[in-house]
């Protein structure tokens, strides 16, 4: 009897049932919203601190101080007091909205807590990296763009490096994954990549979110692969296998550097533009501000997001190639398309598993879950004796 692939994609996902369907795709919907609200948000921000003169006030007690010093203080304190006037937006959009779909149960202060901890990380690196931006604005000239992409990099691989080691724990707790028949297959998936199986972990990610997730993070000896216990109590072995084969697919594949490219090049594109912009949209606001001016951040930040909100189908493209040559690393190291087809449904929870093809293009940064599924079925006919 012939496999119908067709036919085994439709019963994978319509086991969801009817009403888990509709729950997805409204989930789904109100996150591509989030995006626009976001955006006009921030916009409503900026104009408060321009309106206001925030900036200028900070810089006044500041004029007799290096370049370096005033960038840094005032883009630390542009981040720091714009999340803090967002509060509001970030918990309805991060938390509320999340516990109202089932997808987290983390208490309000827990999430309070881990903010306040990000703010004031995101604070401090953004000062650093916005401080290096404003240097070569003033120092490089009409080039800063190309030079400031090449600081984008830097940063960016830092993160990546020192992230599992500083970051990461700071809001979830690692521990080694116990010994048992999950630890011993994926010491054998890790082996294949040259990841140390000592670098195998399990971490609480229940503590942020209900979603069935693994990870592989890091770069050379800080790479791990990482378990959610949401993960390890939800799901089989050998949807584990799937699922981690998966993120190790992205590892070997090199993919990282992929996007750390990808980031690079689009840095250097939005600086350009935004330095074209920036006068523009200072008029627009009512600020006098000048693009190599600390105080003008704001409105800096602004065209950089108008610019990333309009590149999300060009980020999203290279994203999904990337998880399609992972899905295939999976099926070709675990071969197990069956599991993969289960745990892809799981997720499919949060994420409209049968998207129009617009959406997908201009939204999905994962091919559609159908696809994901229906790709699996495609392996399992194409290899099953």
């Amino acid at each position: 009897m012939t496999f119908d692939v067709q036919q085994a994609t439709d019963t994978y996902i319509n086991s969801l049932g009817i009403e888990a369907l509709a729950k997805a795709t409204a989930y789904t919907s109100g996150s591509h919203w989030i995006l626009l609200w976001g955006f006009l948000i921030s916009a409503l921000t900026t104009w408060v601190f321009v309106k206001y003169g925030i900036l200028n006030k900070i810089d006044a007690k500041l004029n007799k101080r290096s370049l370096w010093l005033r960038s840094f203080v005032i883009s630390d304190a542009f981040i720091f007091l714009s999340s803090l006037l967002m509060l509001p937006w970030s918990i309805y959009s991060d938390w509320w909205r999340e516990v109202s779909y089932g997808k987290t149960s983390q208490p309000i202060e827990d999430f309070l807590s881990q903010g306040g901890i990000s703010l004031l990380l995101s604070s401090l690196l953004g000062g650093l990296f916005f401080s290096g931006i404003y240097f070569f604005i003033r120092r490089v000239g009409q080039f800063w763009w190309a030079w400031s992409g090449g600081l984008t990099a830097i940063f960016i691989t830092t993160m990546m490096l020192l992230g599992p080691i500083w970051i990461e724990p700071l809001f979830n707790k690692y521990t080694p994954l116990p010994q048992g028949e999950v630890r011993e297959a994926l010491e054998v998936l890790a082996k294949q990549a040259n990841i140390n199986p000592d670098r195998i972990f399990v971490y609480d990610g229940s503590r942020q979110s209900n979603r069935f997730t693994a990870n592989v993070s890091g770069l050379g000896s800080s790479a791990r692969i990482a378990i959610s216990d949401v993960a390890l109590k939800s799901a089989s072995l050998d949807e584990v296998k799937a699922v981690t084969g998966h993120e190790i697919g992205h590892y070997v594949s090199g993919h990282i550097w992929n996007l750390i490219g990808t980031a690079t090049v689009l840095a250097m594109l939005f600086f350009y533009l935004a330095n074209a912009l920036f006068s523009k949209v200072s008029r627009s606001i009512g600020s006098a501000s000048v693009i190599a001016d600390p105080i003008g951040i704001a409105v800096l930040l602004l065209c950089v997001s108008f610019l990333t909100l309009l590149a999300q189908p060009v980020i999203n493209f290279v994203v999904r190639q990337g998880e399609i040559e992972a899905d295939q690393y999976s099926y070709q190291s675990v071969n197990l398309p069956d599991a993969m087809a289960t745990a892809l449904v799981k997720t499919a929870e949060y994420r409209n598993p049968r998207p129009n093809a617009v959406q997908e293009f201009i939204f999905y940064s994962h091919p559609s879950v159908e696809k994901r599924v229906k790709a699996a079925m495609e392996w399992k006919a194409q290899h099953s004796k």
